[in-house]
């Protein structure tokens, strides 16, 4: 994508976020034609974000006692059928 110093300058931060996903974003200045692209392409699980947890405030303790049992007799459950 080829843009205007003025649009380059207005948008850097979008601009650099596109040449990050792989997009070559080049502009001319005085006559010199520059191109922003990033040295190391970033791998696609630098690019993952945390989520936030669906229950932060769960007593974990209390669900493990709790799933586990549950969880055996399913496990118990679905090996005799082999």
């Amino acid at each position: 994508m080829r843009v205007t110093i003025a649009k380059f300058r207005q948008d850097l931060f979008k601009l650099v976020e596109r040449a990050l996903d792989g997009e070559p974003v080049e502009f001319a200045y005085r006559g010199v034609l520059f191109k922003v692209e990033p040295k190391t392409k970033p791998s696609r699980l630098a690019k993952l974000t945390a989520q936030a947890l669906l229950a932060p405030n769960a007593d974990l303790n209390r669900a493990r006692r709790d799933l586990i049992p549950e969880m055996q007799s399913e496990w118990e459950k679905d090996w005799s059928e082999l």
